[in-house]
């Protein structure tokens, strides 16, 4: 008999804090600070920044940094406003890296 499987989810790299569910990932290519990154729609267990304009790959967005709320681990961003109309999707939505990230085997 196969054992219960919870739910897959990611964590910081540096102290293991859950930070996201797999299933909340809505795209693998988008690209951070440090290399890839994956867009994920929702993130638990981290602090938000200040708002700042940065002008990124696609434009000029608003974001805020996202913090490991246990370690204080700069982890990604928060899009909190996309000025260009086909960016809009963004807002609202969490910028993980993936050298920053890793996923939770203990499951």
């Amino acid at each position: 008999m196969a054992g219960i499987v919870g739910p897959r989810l990611y964590c910081c790299y540096r102290c293991r804090n859950h930070v996201s569910f797999h299933d909340d990932i809505i795209s693998k290519t988008f690209q951070g600070r440090n290399g890839r990154a994956f867009l994920f729609s929702h993130a638990m267990n981290v602090t938000v920044g200040p708002k700042e304009d940065r002008n990124l790959l696609t434009g000029l967005h608003t974001v805020a940094d996202i913090s490991c709320a246990d370690c204080n681990e700069v982890l990604g961003w928060k899009y909190e406003r996309a000025y260009e109309v086909s960016q809009k999707y963004k807002e609202g939505k969490f910028i993980l890296e993936k050298a920053k990230i890793v996923k939770d085997d203990s499951w």
